[in-house]
């Protein structure tokens, strides 16, 4: 009973190690795939924001991405669709940019609201005398 659990322990122990290495079968090409497909995608992206945006731009847009990675994620999305479909003509500067971004806070900005209860503020036990 012992050996056949170490035997198949040895066997998961080295499946999980081949996998790790990229060694192991369909599941591991799946995810290297992924991975190019990824890497692809991103160096396209790339390539048009630099095309798009001048260098004072993306700099500004780089500096986002390091605060707010969700909002810079949905402004280079909606940079490069803007110039997959030609809506921008030409390199934009950091002005356009900002305005680009006051659009999109504008659209993302949530609206907070506080409500009151007097009821339970009136029943308040800090009020009454011992």
């Amino acid at each position: 009973m012992d050996d056949d659990l170490n035997a198949l322990r040895q066997k998961r122990l080295a499946e999980m190690e081949a996998n790790q290495r990229g060694f192991g079968g369909e599941g591991s090409e799946d995810a290297q795939r992924k991975m190019e497909m990824q890497k692809k995608q991103e160096d396209m992206k790339n390539s048009i924001l630099n095309q798009v945006l001048d260098q004072n731009a993306r700099a500004r847009l780089n500096c986002i991405a390091l605060t707010k990675p969700e909002k810079a994620k949905m402004v280079e999305s909606m940079l490069c669709q803007m110039a997959q479909t030609g809506q921008i003509m030409g390199k934009l500067g950091e002005d356009q940019l900002k305005s680009l971004l006051e659009q999109v806070n504008q659209k993302t900005q949530k609206q907070t609201t506080v409500k009151f209860d007097r009821r339970r503020a009136a029943f308040d036990s800090d009020d009454e005398d011992y």
